[in-house]
């Protein structure tokens, strides 16, 4: 099959390119990107095209021959903030455009990367794809607007849609200059290097929902290649490891392997907690993508280590 992934240059659609290529044999892989000088010196053998948001026709044209639309594209929770309505343009209206480019070229199947933060802000109490958005947060209701076009286009039966709500990824992007160092872990990860020392903004009793990046791209492999039509009435489905823990919990886990990877053992500083500081769990709830027969590894270990061993090299 002939896949476009948009974002390729990214974190997520990065790995996923080259996931794909490493363990499936026979499809070709088509990196989608803004820019004209972009070239993959990391996996050589993909097809880069450029992508003019705006320009529907040339959208089509990037769409034609293909099978499945993996899009990964999108701005970052602190640039929605800084620029909601260009937000709302890339987010939102630009999934619109390039779904109806897909529409008009018979593309098979849309797998749209949305995220867990639709919910609400903290993510608190138990979330499933039943719960209501809340969050007003440009972030969240940009990528709510992207969201519609590929349920309607599902509900319509035009096209197969698959909307991954997503928690928190972590792991190792495929170049140091991927814009990827404010997500916890791998600024974490990042900072110990650099210092030797891992600081906190917060006291760090937050819970959230952390998946390694590999584990998302199996997911995504298991729902494109061996699916039965997994969603053939609602597409929408959290992706996470169900697994909750608090930020200080996770800065404890990359201390204890910085000891195995680096020899180290780094200080963890924080706020004070206050007396009367409390914080609500969360339960995110991935029954939907169990309900597939895929079978989520929660353990973060792999991938930090991983991440350590690659800051370690690029930063150090």
């Amino acid at each position: 099959m002939r896949i476009l992934i948009t974002g390729g240059f990214g974190f997520l659609g990065g790995n996923l390119a080259k996931y794909i290529l490493k363990t499936t044999a026979g499809h070709e892989v088509i990196l989608g990107s803004r820019r004209l000088d972009k070239m993959c010196e990391w996996l050589p053998q993909v097809e880069v095209v450029n992508i003019q948001w705006a320009n529907e026709m040339a959208l089509e044209q990037i769409c034609e021959g293909v099978d499945i639309v993996i899009h990964a594209a999108g701005m970052n929770a602190q640039d929605c903030a800084n620029d909601p309505e260009s937000a709302l343009e890339f987010n939102g209206y630009s999934t619109e455009r390039l779904i109806g480019a897909a529409k008009a070229q018979r593309v098979k199947q849309f797998v749209y990367f949305s995220t867990a933060h639709v919910y609400a802000s903290p993510l608190i109490g138990t979330i499933t794809e039943e719960t209501r958005p809340q969050n007003l947060h440009p972030y969240a209701t940009s990528h709510l607007a992207g969201e519609k076009s590929v349920l309607l286009a599902h509900g319509n039966g035009e096209i197969e849609g698959i909307v991954l709500r997503l928690s928190n990824a972590i792991g190792t992007p495929v170049s140091k200059d991927v814009n990827c160092w404010m997500l916890l872990i791998n600024d974490l990860c990042k900072q110990v290097v650099e210092t030797r020392k891992m600081v906190l903004r917060t006291s760090g009793l937050q819970q959230r929902d952390f998946i390694s990046v590999n584990e998302v791209c199996r997911a995504v492999a298991h729902l494109i290649f061996f699916k039965q039509n997994y969603f053939p009435d609602n597409c929408l489905c959290n992706i996470g490891s169900g697994v909750s823990k608090s930020i200080f919990e996770v800065a404890k886990l990359v201390k204890e392997n910085c000891k195995v990877v680096l020899n180290i053992d780094p200080v963890i500083e924080r706020p004070l907690t206050g007396i009367k500081e409390v914080h609500a769990p969360l339960d995110f709830r991935v029954d939907k993508l169990r309900q597939t027969k895929f079978e989520i590894n929660p353990d973060l270990n792999p991938a930090i280590q991983e991440l350590l061993d690659f800051c370690n090299f690029n930063f150090s």
